[in-house]
C-alpha cells in the first residue's frame, strides 16, 4: 500500500502564516471561481449526507447504545447525577451529557413532537448529524485559508462518508460532538485564537474523556506560541464549571466512573490478539474489574500511548499553526494502533485530521472501516435493512474479524509515515528535541 508522501511525523518546516498564497502572490481569477465552485458541490455532497442521515434516523431505532441513554435519562431524571455515578457502572459520560440527556427526554415528550414521530432515539442523534455538517465546513475553511490543500475526492468521501452515515444516523452516540468541539479547538490555533481553542477543547472533555489525551500538544503549542496562559485559564475554568457538582460532592465516584473509563477489552487490535492466545487472563470481554493479566497490559498500553503523545508533543510544539491538525491525527494513529479497547462508533473520531494529513491514508482507512462496521451492524442488527441493533457477546466472532482491517490499514500508515520522518536529519528516536532543529 503506497501512500503519498504527507507532512513528515516530527520533522515539519515552519510556515509564516496561515496564508494559502505566498505573501505577495494572488491566485487568477479563474483559480477562485474554480475553487469556489469546488466548494459549493462539497457543501452539496454533504447536504445529501444530512439528509440521508435524517431519513434513517426517523425511521430506525437504532443501536442497544439508544436503550442505555433512554435508561440514563430516566435514571437521571428520577434520581439524580451522584445516584447514577453510584449505581450505574456503564454510566461512565460526564455531566454536560447527563444534563443534555434529561433535557433531550423532556423534549421528547413534548405532545407536539410525539404527534409528528419525533422521538427520543431521533433527537438523540439529532445533534451528531448537525456537528457531523458542521465538521465539514470547518474543514473547508481549513482548506481554503491554508495551505493544507485537501483533494476534491477526499473532501466529498468525507462529506459522504459511509463511516459517519452509519454511526450518526444509525447508531446512536455523542461521538460526533466530541469531533466537532475538537475540530474547532484546533482550528481556533490556525485562528490563534487560545481562549476559544481552550473553550472548545473544554467542551470536547465534556461529552467524551478522550480528549484529554491531547492536552500536552495543546498546551505544548500554545507554551511555544505565548498563549499557554490564555489557553490553559479558558480550558480549566470551562472544565472546572462543568464538573464542579460532580468533583465538589462526590470527587471519588466521578473520577472513577469518567475519568478512569478504559473501554473494552479484548474486542480490538492487540487485545483481541491476546484473547485469540486462549489464555483465561486475557478471555474476558469486559469494560470493568480487569482480571490481574488484563490490568498490566491495559496499563503498559496506555502508558505506551502517553508517552508517545508526549514526545509528538514535545517535538512539534514549535511548528507553525498549519501543522496542528497533524500533530493530533499523528497522536490519533497512535492511540488507535495500541489502544487496549475501541469501540465500533469510535471510528469517527480520527477522520477529520487523518483527511488532513493524508488523504490516501484516509481513503484506505474509509474503506476498512465501513466494511468493518457494516458487518457489525448487519450482524448485531440481523441483517439489512436496520432498525435496530442489540450487541451482544454471541456476535462478537462473527464481525470481529473485520475490524483487524482498520488496524492493519492504521499500522501501515504509521509505519509509512514514519519512514518518512526517520529520513530527516532532525530525527533522533524518542528524542524530545524540537522538530526541525539542528542534531548536535
Amino acid at each position: 500500500m503506497l501512500l503519498p508522501s504527507p507532512v513528515p511525523l516530527v520533522a515539519i518546516p515552519e510556515v509564516s502564516g496561515i496564508s494559502g498564497s505566498p505573501v505577495g502572490l494572488r491566485p487568477s481569477t479563474d483559480l477562485v471561481v474554480r475553487r469556489d465552485r469546488s466548494q459549493v458541490w462539497v457543501v452539496a455532497t454533504a447536504l445529501v449526507a444530512l439528509a440521508i442521515k435524517l431519513v434513517i434516523a426517523l425511521n430506525t431505532f437504532g443501536t442497544n447504545d439508544v436503550i442505555a441513554f433512554y435508561q440514563f435519562a430516566s435514571s437521571l431524571t428520577e434520581h439524580g447525577l451522584r445516584w447514577c455515578y453510584e449505581n450505574l457502572v456503564a454510566f461512565n459520560h460526564p455531566p454536560l451529557v447527563a444534563y443534555s440527556l434529561e433535557g433531550i427526554l423532556r423534549l421528547s415528550h413534548e405532545p407536539f413532537l410525539e404527534r409528528n414521530g419525533i422521538s427520543f432515539p431521533f433527537l438523540l442523534r439529532l445533534p451528531g448529524i448537525i456537528a457531523d455538517f458542521i465538521t465539514v465546513l470547518i474543514l473547508l475553511r481549513v482548506n481554503q485559508q491554508t495551505q493544507l490543500k485537501i483533494a476534491p475526492w477526499a473532501l466529498h468521501l468525507f462529506a459522504l462518508s459511509p463511516v459517519s452515515l452509519m454511526v450518526s444516523g444509525f447508531h446512536g452516540n455523542t461521538d460526533p460532538i466530541m469531533v466537532l468541539f475538537l475540530v474547532l479547538a484546533s482550528y481556533m490555533v490556525l485562528r490563534n485564537k487560545p481562549i476559544a481553542s481552550g473553550i472548545f477543547f473544554a467542551l470536547s472533555c465534556q461529552i467524551k474523556i478522550i480528549p484529554l489525551l491531547f492536552f500536552p500538544i495543546f498546551f505544548l503549542f500554545w507554551y511555544a506560541h505565548r498563549g499557554h496562559a490564555r489557553f490553559f485559564l479558558s480550558t480549566t475554568t470551562a472544565s472546572l464549571l462543568l464538573w464542579s457538582g460532580p468533583l465538589l460532592n462526590f470527587p471519588v465516584t466521578f473520577i472513577k466512573n469518567v475519568l478512569s473509563y478504559g473501554s473494552f477489552w479484548g474486542l480490538w487490535g492487540i487485545t483481541y490478539w491476546l484473547r485469540l492466545t486462549g489464555w483465561s487472563q486475557f478471555g474476558r470481554v469486559t469494560f470493568h474489574d480487569f482480571l490481574p493479566a488484563q490490568n498490566l497490559v491495559a496499563n503498559l498500553l496506555k502508558l505506551l500511548i502517553i508517552v508517545a503523545v508526549l514526545v509528538i508533543a514535545c517535538r512539534r510544539r514549535t511548528l507553525a499553526a498549519e501543522s496542528f491538525f497533524q500533530s493530533i491525527a499523528y497522536a490519533w494513529i497512535i492511540f488507535f494502533v495500541f489502544s487496549p479497547g475501541v469501540c465500533a462508533q469510535y471510528m469517527v473520531w480520527l477522520a477529520p485530521f487523518i483527511v488532513l494529513l493524508s488523504p490516501m491514508l484516509y481513503g484506505y482507512l474509509t474503506m476498512t472501516s465501513a466494511l468493518f462496521l457494516f458487518f457489525f451492524y448487519n450482524t448485531i442488527a440481523d441483517a439489512f435493512p436496520w432498525y435496530i441493533g442489540i450487541s451482544q457477546g454471541s456476535h462478537n466472532e462473527k464481525w470481529l474479524p473485520w475490524s483487524i482491517w482498520p488496524w492493519t490499514v492504521l499500522i501501515i500508515g504509521m509505519v509509512v509515515l514514519w519512514r518518512n520522518a526517520v529520513k530527516k536529519p532532525s530525527l533522533q528516536l524518542l528524542s524530545f528535541q524540537e522538530a526541525g532543529s539542528k542534531v548536535n
